[in-house]
């Protein structure tokens, strides 16, 4: 019998100053069992980070041509196309032509991420962002992990700060581009 999906409840707190986004958020997150805990974290993060209407966890690993997170207007077309983890050229290429914008959150090291990338063709290679955190910041994160979650996530001038279960933890926010 195969393994189900493991659910996250996170009540979030959102506080993104930087944007002006101020909310409070109920969300289900639905963790695939070949997921592991530091995807899903950064998959929560870039859908909070990227907070707006009509944002939308896709189906997840079984959904091979969504992302992790995306964001539809009232029309149904695709605005924003958000991925996390290393996702590969040809993904980002086709998100960068569906949306008008693609971005990249990931847990790994950046340097790593991009290096595939190199000389592959991207749609608006020059506008596509990845985002990543310090080093170690997820991990850490991670480890307050439960099914029921409190978080308060407030983000000031790029960096990030948040509590997660009553364990506080920062991070810059990195921006690193392709061009």
């Amino acid at each position: 019998m195969a393994l189900g999906a493991t659910i996250h409840t996170f009540d979030v707190s959102l506080a993104d100053v930087d944007r002006g986004v101020y909310d409070d958020l109920t969300l289900r997150v639905a963790r695939h069992p070949s997921e592991t805990d530091a995807y899903m974290m950064t998959r929560l993060l870039a859908y909070c980070l990227e907070f707006e209407e009509g944002i939308v966890f896709s189906e997840g690993i079984s959904a091979t041509d969504e992302p992790a997170v995306l964001v539809r207007d009232l029309t149904g077309r695709v605005t924003a196309w958000i991925e996390v983890g290393a996702p590969d050229a040809d993904r980002l290429h086709y998100g960068s032509k569906l949306a008008g914008r693609a971005v990249v959150y990931t847990h790994r090291d950046p340097a790593k991420v991009m290096a595939p990338w190199a000389g592959k063709r991207i749609h608006r290679a020059e506008d596509l962002v990845l985002y990543s955190f310090d080093p170690g910041f997820i991990d850490q994160t991670v480890a307050g992990l439960e099914r029921r979650n409190t978080m308060t996530l407030s983000v000031t001038e790029r960096q990030l700060y948040l509590e997660l279960n009553g364990t506080s933890t920062s991070s810059a926010i990195h921006e690193h581009r392709l061009a």
